[in-house]
């Protein structure tokens, strides 16, 4: 498992963690989306690691985007 934590801009309440959670959870392999929308964070642990770049699309395609590149969580 690998699991890496994402700051996401513009997210002001609970649709948009709705959002940003569906579209990352679509992705192949990932097994858990967790957002703090207090924290602009998102947590996301998949069976590999993901490919930033789908990511940043999932996060761009719910209308929010990535402030910088992951940090890796484990």
């Amino acid at each position: 498992m690998t699991t890496n934590t994402y700051t996401v801009v513009g997210m002001t309440c609970a649709h948009c963690v709705s959002a940003v959670r569906g579209e990352i959870g679509r992705l192949a392999g990932v097994t858990d989306v967790l957002v703090d929308l207090a924290g602009g964070t998102v947590t996301v642990t998949s069976g590999q690691p993901l490919d930033e770049v789908a990511v940043r699309a999932a996060v761009d395609e719910a209308g929010y985007a990535l402030a910088g590149p992951a940090s890796k969580d484990r």
